[in-house]
């Protein structure tokens, strides 16, 4: 799973899994949730992402991570 923010667009996509998108469902105003072929979401946009979430925190509860990768 990846987490990507764009400051140039104010948009945050959360990515999933590594399987193309064939399909997308926007569940929101500027909110789009993308599918593989099988139905499966694979990643979620969000535009105007500074005022739907707060991304200053990040928190990681209980998850089986074997790898963590973090930059700023």
């Amino acid at each position: 799973m990846q987490i990507n923010y764009y400051p140039e667009t104010d948009s945050l996509y959360i990515d999933l899994s590594s399987k193309s998108s064939v399909d997308s469902l926007e569940i929101s105003e500027g909110v789009v949730v993308d599918f593989d072929s099988e139905g499966n979401i694979v990643g979620i946009d969000i535009d105007n992402a500074k005022s739907k979430l707060n991304l200053d925190e990040l928190i990681l509860n209980k998850l089986p991570l074997q790898k963590q990768i973090i930059s700023v």
